[in-house]
């Protein structure tokens, strides 16, 4: 399994409609892309601008093709002027082999 960890750092004056566009693309995520097996959107109760993702995908080329789908770009052109930072990290799950249900 292929993990990623997002981290956003939202401007505060859009973080509400962030967090809306992002519930949404995670939505999307889970229900157009039959690899994604994990979609989970955090908040961080230190750092209140700020939004961790959890994705969990059956392999890299997975990631890839969530990466170049429609639905992304869509939400990646839309964000971009609400945020001021973002982190991506791929991982390689090695437990528990299957995903969580």
């Amino acid at each position: 399994m292929h993990a990623v960890l997002v981290w956003f750092d939202v401007i505060p004056e859009h973080l509400e409609e962030f967090r809306a566009v992002m519930l949404k693309q995670a939505e999307n995520s889970m229900n157009l892309e039959p690899d994604c097996r994990f979609f989970d959107v955090c908040v961080s109760d230190d750092h209140p601008n700020r939004i961790f993702l959890y994705e969990l995908y059956t392999d890299a080329a997975a990631f890839r093709a969530h990466l170049d789908s429609a639905h992304f770009k869509a939400f990646a052109e839309q964000v971009a002027p609400w945020i001021t930072g973002r982190t991506i990290e791929n991982w390689r799950r090695i437990y528990p082999a299957t995903p969580p249900s």
